[in-house]
């Protein structure tokens, strides 16, 4: 086991945010307490009740205009993934999509990053019910070498499992967790005392004293750990929302992360929606010249300017259909595109597809519409903007 000490500490030059981040305009406060957050920019919509999701998802399927997708194999490809046998093992970024949002970072620095594990079959409160997972994981818990830093976008089940992260404190003890503003308490109570929270633009000054001696068993080589990691962590906005029951919805909050460690960064998105659509007519382009004044989440340029740009974005791609109940939420592969653009990422893989089945889109759907969505906006649609098989490891 690798042995080392964890510190973090507020940064010592802080970095600048915007007016709205400084006003805090995102928080609910009840009589001048924080009791929760919002999304305070009309990208996100103001009706998001019961009859909307009837309207949109129920009674279209009551009759028969929508449907679950099809998850039977083949899909995704799964293969086993190979990690670095030290930290000196490579001079490049090296990403590895675990499924799902869950990717593991592999940094020249030495650190290794962990963000959104769910290594569950079922990503809901209970394990005989909620959505099943279609591809299988590629590895377990165990088998990653390092975990130094964690980092969670939100609450929901699909991006916070109780038992994946007691199972990373189980084999990387010293792995300290990022979490969103109000999420700190939830790790305490699980057992997990290594985790700060942070609020959006907020940041934290990581840093890792290891032994002359810090090596994984695993492919490549290397020499001897480096005597000091220091990483520059950012709590970034995204457009989205919170629960794990029906008594806490958005009383933690949301976020995206920017990590920088040796001259390479990575901005993760998480999970996030970037403008909402309403129900257009079948087969109706929502980018199109009658939807283009829809608003947009502007976060995500300001991210760009402020924390970017980033070497690799890690960008959901998919769970967005019915447009009309997820938009607000959940971006498509056209808005994911806007997003990496918006955000300044030289490079961008896909995440949030190919594991659970969350909304009505064909499995396999999510990359076709991303090439389609990068030709549109003159992009190569390989080399900038890809996906990978899980447990596929890609270097930048």
């Amino acid at each position: 086991m690798a042995t080392y000490s964890t510190t973090v500490t507020p940064p010592a030059e802080p970095a600048s945010m915007p007016k709205d981040g400084a006003d805090k305009i995102h928080h609910v406060l009840n009589g001048g307490r924080l009791t929760g957050f919002k999304n305070p920019y009309p990208s996100w919509g103001t009706s998001h009740g019961p009859w909307e999701v009837f309207g949109a998802i129920f009674w279209p399927m009551l009759s028969g205009e929508l449907k679950f997708p099809d998850t039977s194999p083949p899909t995704v490809p799964v293969v086993k993934p190979h990690f670095l046998a030290s930290r000196t093992a490579s001079d490049k970024l090296r990403a590895t999509w675990l499924g799902h949002a869950c990717y593991y970072v592999e940094f020249a620095s030495g650190l290794r990053a962990l963000f959104d594990p769910v290594f569950e079959d079922r990503c809901a409160p209970v394990s005989f019910m909620g959505p099943k997972r279609y591809t299988p994981k590629p590895c377990d818990i165990a088998d990653l070498p390092l975990v130094d830093a964690v980092f969670i976008s939100h609450s929901h089940y699909d991006h916070l499992s109780h038992g994946s992260v007691l199972e990373v404190q189980k084999h990387h003890p010293r792995a300290h967790f990022f979490v969103g503003k109000g999420l700190e308490s939830w790790f305490r109570k699980t057992g997990i005392e290594n985790v700060t929270e942070l609020d959006w633009w907020e940041d934290a000054e990581l840093k890792l004293t290891l032994d002359k001696t810090d090596k994984v068993e695993g492919e490549g080589s290397g020499g001897d750990a480096p005597a000091e990691i220091s990483a520059r962590i950012s709590c970034t906005p995204c457009q989205h929302t919170s629960a794990r029951s029906l008594s806490d919805r958005d009383t933690t909050l949301w976020c995206s992360w920017g990590v920088k460690s040796g001259g390479k960064s990575v901005w993760f998105g998480g999970d996030t929606g970037y403008r909402r659509v309403p129900k257009v007519p079948k087969g109706a382009d929502d980018y199109g010249p009658e939807y283009e004044a829809l608003p947009h989440c502007p976060q995500f340029k300001q991210i760009g300017d402020l924390r970017g740009p980033f070497d690799l974005g890690l960008i959901p791609i998919g769970a967005y259909h019915p447009r009309a109940a997820f938009s607000a939420m959940h971006a498509n592969p056209f808005d994911s595109v806007e997003i990496f653009r918006d955000t300044k990422c030289a490079r961008a893989m896909g995440i949030h597809w190919g594991t659970w089945a969350l909304t009505m889109e064909e499995v396999l759907e999510p990359p076709r519409l991303l090439r389609d969505a990068l030709k549109r906006r003159g992009i190569p649609e390989t080399g900038a903007f890809d996906v990978c098989d899980i447990g596929e490891s890609v270097e930048f």
